[in-house]
């Protein structure tokens, strides 16, 4: 049973069908399931503290059914995404239903594909890390997998980490820092490994030049694909493919805002940060969002041991705790005198909370 729950995931994209299907205002369907049913499930169902007994975590480490379910992801996103190039291309959307189909899309393509590319970009296998990048190229947010990895795991909850919200920073202020300064760290990584190897950062090797051709490469070949069998509509792909891609890249960026807001690192004697431990990192373990996100939001264990596979996680007492699953979290970012209402305060009473504790 707790096998299936991750397959609630895929539920995603045939909403978005069933959107489609139905046309006009159903185009917003997919929106109003993320930000409305899962919520509503998320506080019926309740949370999940379970964790795995220390003595199983290996053997449900190593269940390839784990791997796979992230693997078929990767072709229905695929599939997801060139489809809604196809639909805009040959069908007459008004301009809300084309609002709503790409909402929609974008939630799907951000929220879960950009949630699998992240499981998959930790780990060491080669195919595993390929298929983290096939979707990041999506989203045309291929830079994330070398700035969350190599940057934002190394400076989290430090003033040098452009993906950690400061206290009393809105969603918006923090969205502008984290994409630009965010891209242009990753380009900084990346020509200081080409250095290192002995390598002119404007050589192919150079991630980031490949990082940055290949979503354009993509949409490009998807306009060129469908102007084939579209003729002249063909070139509607090439807005939906960026619009979605904006969405979903902001998506992440508003889970990125609240999985670290207004949380820092204590600074050492030699001028550096204390080892990043599961208090640095907001925690939700709603049980229905979770299944969604693949654990997402088991975030303290995550940036305690990057390298755990996402069934795995744990659940940490210790950690700082949101109050709703992301869904609800990111409705409340968008208004910052709420999120500040909310946030600010319970932010300071876990702060005391901890000091006691210590």
């Amino acid at each position: 049973m707790h096998k299936l729950g991750y397959f609630s995931a895929f539920l995603l994209p045939l909403v978005v069908l069933l959107g489609h299907f139905l046309g006009g205002a159903f185009e917003f369907l997919n929106v109003a399931f993320v930000f409305i049913i899962i919520p509503l499930l998320d506080e019926l169902v309740g949370k999940d503290r379970y964790n795995i007994p220390k003595e199983e975590v290996q053997a449900v480490s190593d269940d390839q059914f784990f791997k796979w379910v992230t693997y078929a992801w990767v072709y229905v996103q695929f599939v997801l995404v060139i489809w809604g190039a196809w639909v805009v291309s040959t069908q007459a959307l008004s301009t809300a239903e084309w609002i709503g189909f790409t909402l929609s899309i974008a939630l799907t393509t951000g929220g879960i594909g950009i949630t699998v590319a992240h499981e998959l970009g930790h780990k060491k296998s080669a195919t595993e890390r390929f298929y983290a990048k096939a979707l990041l190229m999506t989203v045309s947010y291929m830079h994330f997998y070398i700035e969350h990895n190599r940057g934002h795991h190394v400076r989290v909850a430090t003033p040098e980490d452009p993906a950690t919200a400061r206290k009393g920073e809105s969603f918006y202020a923090f969205w502008l820092r984290a994409v630009f300064i965010g891209y242009s760290h990753a380009w900084q990584l990346e020509n200081e490994r080409m250095k290192r190897n002995g390598k002119h950062p404007l050589s192919l090797d150079n991630e980031m030049i490949r990082f940055t051709i290949l979503p354009i490469a993509f949409a490009g070949l998807l306009w060129l694909t469908l102007s084939l069998y579209t003729g002249s509509n063909a070139w509607q792909a090439l807005p939906f493919f960026f619009v979605q891609s904006f969405f979903a890249f902001t998506l992440l960026e508003l889970v990125d805002y609240i999985e670290h807001y207004g949380i820092v690192r204590k600074p050492t004697a030699d001028g550096r940060y204390e080892r990043v431990n599961p208090l640095h990192s907001w925690n939700a373990n709603h049980l229905v969002s979770n299944f969604f996100l693949f654990q997402l939001q088991r975030h303290s264990d995550h940036h305690a041991h990057a390298i755990k596979r996402y069934q795995v996680l744990d659940h940490l007492d210790e950690s700082p705790q949101l109050p709703f699953g992301y869904p609800t979290m990111i409705l409340m970012a968008l208004i910052p005198p709420l999120w500040f209402t909310l946030m600010d305060k319970k932010l300071e009473n876990w702060k005391t909370a901890s000091l006691s504790a210590g």
